[in-house]
């Protein structure tokens, strides 16, 4: 985020070396070169016992554009209803979550965004992932706040130019009364170079046997230039030094050490080629020495390979590499190693203690992923900010006049079947696709395929429908969709995916502003009266 531009007014973390690293590295011994602006506060803090009017405090403003964290799900259970207010209710462990958005409610930031492993989806039969958007989406309303415009997103590292296997859930909000939206399709940031693998990343780091190595090295430029920068992948190298890990900001390496391995597990790894696992070696017959049950712990042992993304780099590195052993070199990956898959600058330096240094490492959001989510959410804000928004941004024929037009339009196209959708001209579907998002400027295009299965009561149908069957006075509990309204979102994608509609006419931005300004002048009427 510091890379995309902005600047850090506070970060909590409960974890005492989490947030040690991070003041040595981003507050109090920022690198000049790095051209970041240091971070203001580092707090080693619980949220659960640190509140957000402590934090306005210490920080002395109440005025935040983005809100970003990884709030965990350990502890969160599939007994009882773990629903709605019942969420800050028994054990907390299940609700972390919920401290981030007391942050996000009591700061009213514009975005925020939380990160967390794909598990969150299915976690309690995907309770979690639904609890955390819907609440996102009530945030506030009963103080007469406005609560947030939701979605979930899963991002792949590859697409970023990050060298692993990599896939984790975004869940971001735009506070309700902000129209537009963050798309789908992140960018990657601008020095990312897609394609690259592992062997761009870490072939040019001295080279160890197991046990080798101190924490505090000086780099062997002569080895860099004789054996790394040659070939057909010098541009991805290149990139890679002077861009990612951007070895000319710093004189010396730090934390490549690497983990001594007994007599037995160094003969085992030299049975393996590279980018190969024990499972296949021994289906090609291979014998290994390993105790473990070969049936169970089949894929015990796996080597990397040089031109193909590393394996997710995960904590749990910090008990043992055997899934990460390095490609060419008989022993598992060191923290530096593992660290410039992550995409962190060799400036970043980890503690010195290898399971402390593998632990925050695994846990990291990749800093180009990070990058590429400041980027957009930049984007965002800069144009949000040129935007007027107490005005009806574009004279558009899809828009309607007023809320009678709006539900008109989307009554009729309400009741049809979805072979009848389809069938529907062109500009009459998207009379009808502008007109519920100017109603419902809430929602979002990209939760129109993820509804989930738990729905409620939709107190608003008789407003929209007036004829609607009570059965179908339903909506979606993790979308925000009404269940009447769910075909026109599947024929609104089915329409974009073939290019019928075009990006801005899928995220019809200036129909949800009309909506937002034409509500907002009528309540202000209301008052007046």
């Amino acid at each position: 985020m510091l890379r995309a531009g902005f600047h850090c007014k506070a970060a909590i973390d409960f974890n005492h070396d989490a947030i040690v690293t991070l003041q040595v590295n981003l507050k109090d011994n920022l690198p000049p070169a790095s051209g970041l602006t240091p971070v203001e506060h580092a707090f080693e803090r619980d949220l659960t016992k640190f509140s957000p009017q402590e934090l306005e405090a210490i920080i002395k403003t109440q005025k935040i554009d983005v809100i970003v964290g990884g709030p965990p799900c350990q502890g969160f259970s599939t007994q009882g209803k773990n629903h709605g207010s019942r969420f800050k209710q028994e054990d907390p462990r299940r609700h972390l979550y919920r401290q981030f958005l007391d942050y996000v409610e009591h700061f009213q930031p514009k975005i925020f965004v939380i990160e967390n492993v794909l598990g969150i989806r299915t976690a309690a039969g995907g309770k979690y992932f639904t609890a955390v958007q819907h609440e996102a989406r009530i945030l506030g309303k009963d103080k007469g706040l406005l609560g947030y415009r939701v979605h979930g997103q899963i991002e792949k590292a590859e697409d970023f130019g990050v060298p692993q296997k990599r896939r984790r859930q975004l869940i971001i909000g735009i506070r309700a009364d902000l129209p537009g939206y963050l798309y789908g399709d992140l960018k990657p940031a601008k020095h990312a170079m897609l394609g690259t693998m592992l062997g761009d990343a870490i072939g040019d780091l001295p080279t160890l046997k197991a046990g080798e190595g101190t924490h505090i090295a000086k780099y062997d430029v002569q080895r860099r230039e004789r054996k790394f920068l040659h070939g057909a992948r010098d541009k991805y190298r290149l990139n890679y030094l002077i861009n990612i890990a951007q070895v000319e900001r710093t004189g010396i390496l730090t934390n490549h050490v690497a983990r001594p391995h007994n007599a037995r597990d160094i003969r085992d790894f030299q049975r393996l080629g590279e980018g190969i696992n024990s499972s296949v070696a021994m289906r090609n017959g291979i014998r290994f020495e390993f105790p473990y049950d070969k049936e169970n712990f089949k894929d015990r042992y796996t080597r990397q390979h040089r031109n193909r993304l590393c394996s997710t780099i995960v904590a749990h590195l910090g008990k043992d590499g055997l899934m990460f052993i390095h490609p060419t070199q008989d022993r598992s990956l060191t923290p530096r190693e593992a660290a410039r898959v992550q995409t962190f600058p060799d400036w970043f330096v980890f503690p010195e203690a290898r399971t402390h240094a593998f632990r925050m490492i695994g846990n990291a959001v990749p800093p180009l992923i990070g990058e590429a989510v400041g980027n957009t959410i930049l984007d965002f804000l800069t144009k949000l900010k040129a935007a007027n928004l107490n005005t009806k941004s574009a004279d558009n024929v899809f828009i309607p006049e007023n809320d009678p037009e709006a539900v008109i339009r989307l009554a009729a196209a309400a009741v049809l079947s979805p072979k009848e959708l389809q069938m529907l001209p062109l500009d009459g579907f998207l009379k009808s696709w502008h007109a519920l998002f100017w109603l419902f400027p809430g929602l979002h295009p990209d939760n129109a395929l993820d509804h989930g299965k738990q729905t409620a009561t939709w107190t608003e149908a008789n407003k929209i429908m007036p004829d609607i069957p009570t059965e179908s006075q339903k909506y979606h509990v993790r979308s925000g969709w009404p269940v009447p309204l769910t075909g026109i979102g599947d024929e609104a994608w089915r329409r974009y995916e073939s290019r019928e509609i075009t990006d801005d006419e899928f995220y019809c931005a200036e129909a949800q502003h009309a909506g937002i300004c034409w509500h907002a002048n009528m309540k202000l009427e209301d008052e007046i009266s």
